[in-house]
């Protein structure tokens, strides 16, 4: 059974039904869930964290979508901060990236696919991740 790392973006989805992206992240997940483990990270866990007000809430949210909390690498750690580092030297200028560069090395270090709406620094920074993204042909693009 492959893994796929659930990015923090398609969670929210999940959670609001009036996101444009709720139909797209509902149907990809009801395909991958049939032969998949899908996964968070505490990366993940945080940011979605933002949008409730009790610990439990989240809880609950985690439980019925199924995911599975999974704990990142050092070498996933080490790996996000050289991946900033080459950010930041290319004049990336956003301060609030830090999280997807954890995310992009974890998916890197524990070989698992990520699904995903944020091809960006995914795809610059870690090109052996295989995203799972949607598109206008079939709702996937990998």
């Amino acid at each position: 059974m492959a893994v796929i790392l659930i990015d923090s973006g398609v969670v929210i989805d999940l959670s609001d039904p009036e996101s444009a992206w709720f139909e797209w992240s509902v149907a990809t997940l009801e395909r991958l869930d049939q032969n998949n483990t899908l996964v968070i990270n505490p990366i993940i866990y945080a940011e979605c964290s933002i949008g409730f007000e009790r610990i439990e809430e989240v809880e609950v949210l985690f439980e019925h979508l199924g995911f599975v909390i999974r704990p990142i690498p050092k070498e996933a750690l080490f790996l996000a901060g050289k991946a900033f580092l080459q950010y930041k030297k290319r004049q990336g200028g956003k301060s609030n990236v830090l999280p997807d560069f954890f995310i992009g090395a974890h998916a890197v270090v524990a070989n698992y696919r990520l699904m995903t709406r944020d091809r960006g620094r995914f795809s610059t920074y870690f090109p052996s991740v295989e995203l799972i993204m949607p598109n206008s042909a079939n709702g996937l693009n990998r």
